[in-house]
């Protein structure tokens, strides 16, 4: 067995525990100044919006020298020497292919003096230079759209959840956890200084529904073991929801990994092999988005879940149940001298353990496997069967 798989087999018997719920204020603040990170990037930069959105006149001209990088420049003089009001956007697509962006342009004048500008300078016929004029309604009504096919989505998703989960906070941790990776994602993308294509737009509802998934395999996690939990006196709400953390979380890097490879793939390859293009668009968004949701679905969404479970009267009266039970068999311990009484046993065997696991020792991360109490098992001692042998056989 891998050295991964033994540790998720660990983490998933309760044999190894990491506390993520105990130190939630930690990741809280991790959150918070991620966030504050990515909305000061929004303030200062902004949403650098392509053309689609902005509107505007776009050229595609062919490069035969097949060194396309090396003409943005110049290409960026000859259009600007025509007297456009605002420089031109030049980028590479590939080695051998340029895009040219220029404000909106009026089709019988304006265009043909650019093409002609494109052309001399590239050296191709003006008939090579392809060009499409795009107006800003048209990227207006897309943003529209998407902000009501997002509002419409985070509704459904909430009551999609709390008719699954049947448990209302549930459907916030997830919606909040939700909302934090978006705010990542559009916040890093400003910072980077990416333009915000139709391609964003449809990789930042694709991250909606990854975010979610991810969240929900916790959940389901945690109302297993969580089912029964309020009569009980052994764990908490919060130490049942930290034991489904573990479980999960060997699956969630997994998944993560799994996911992100290909995406981060795809991002170098748009980046620094197609240049500017929908799969650089596509794959940044996701990329962000990914990394964002295994992220909040451990140190957000299950921290969040637990500080409003433990808001309810059963939780409360539950966690004094639990703090007396511990108080009470470190009192007996200290009276006798470590030893457990025989009584405690079978009070012991009636808890249940979260989810109906048989209950385990669980040792922290960074503490040596059965360095505490316990007891080194004692050798039998051979019997004399001499003794018992009948006399006069060998």
């Amino acid at each position: 067995m891998s050295r991964l798989g033994e540790l998720g087999h660990k983490l998933y018997t309760g044999e190894v525990s990491i506390d993520f719920i105990k130190r939630r204020k930690t990741w809280y603040l991790v959150s918070v100044a991620i966030i504050v990170i990515s909305v000061g990037g929004l303030w200062l930069r902004g949403v650098d919006f392509s053309i689609e959105f902005r509107g505007g006149a776009d050229f595609q001209a062919p490069v035969s020298t097949n060194n396309a990088n090396e003409r943005i420049a110049e290409v960026r003089e000859a259009v600007a020497e025509t007297g456009l009001a605002e420089e031109p956007i030049v980028t590479a697509v590939g080695n051998n292919r340029l895009d040219i962006q220029t404000p909106p342009l009026d089709a019988t004048e304006g265009v043909p003096k650019i093409r002609q500008a494109i052309a001399d300078e590239l050296g191709v016929a003006e008939e090579d230079v392809n060009y499409s004029l795009i107006g800003p309604s048209w990227g207006g009504q897309i943003t529209a759209k998407a902000l009501q096919a997002l509002g419409v989505f985070l509704v459904l998703v909430m009551g999609v959840i709390w008719l699954y989960f049947r448990e209302w906070r549930m459907s916030v941790a997830a919606i909040v956890a939700l909302i934090h990776d978006l705010v990542i994602t559009v916040g890093i993308y400003a910072l980077i200084g990416f333009e915000v294509t139709p391609a964003t737009v449809i990789g930042v509802l694709t991250i909606l529904g990854y975010s979610l998934y991810d969240t929900v395999v916790v959940f389901d996690k945690v109302r297993e073991n969580t089912r029964g939990l309020a009569s009980s006196s052994r764990v908490t709400y919060s130490d049942a929801a930290n034991l489904a953390v573990n479980q999960t979380l060997v699956r969630s890097i997994n998944t993560s990994i799994i996911a992100l490879l290909p995406v981060a793939g795809i991002l170098f390859i748009g980046t620094f092999v197609l240049g500017a293009g929908t799969l650089k668009d596509l794959s940044l968004a996701l990329f962000i988005g990914l990394a964002a949701g295994t992220y909040s679905s451990i140190f957000t969404a299950t921290p969040l879940l637990c500080d409003l479970k433990e808001r309810e009267p059963a939780m409360k009266a539950l966690r004094r149940r639990v703090e007396q039970r511990q108080q009470s068999d470190a009192a007996k311990a200290g009276l006798t001298g470590g030893k457990k009484p025989s009584g405690d046993a079978a009070d012991e065997a009636a808890d249940e353990a979260p989810g109906g696991a048989e209950p385990r020792p669980a040792v922290k991360v960074g503490q040596a496997p059965g360095s505490g109490s316990r007891t080194q098992p004692q050798r039998k001692t051979r019997s004399t069967r001499s003794s018992r042998r009948p006399k006069g056989r060998r």
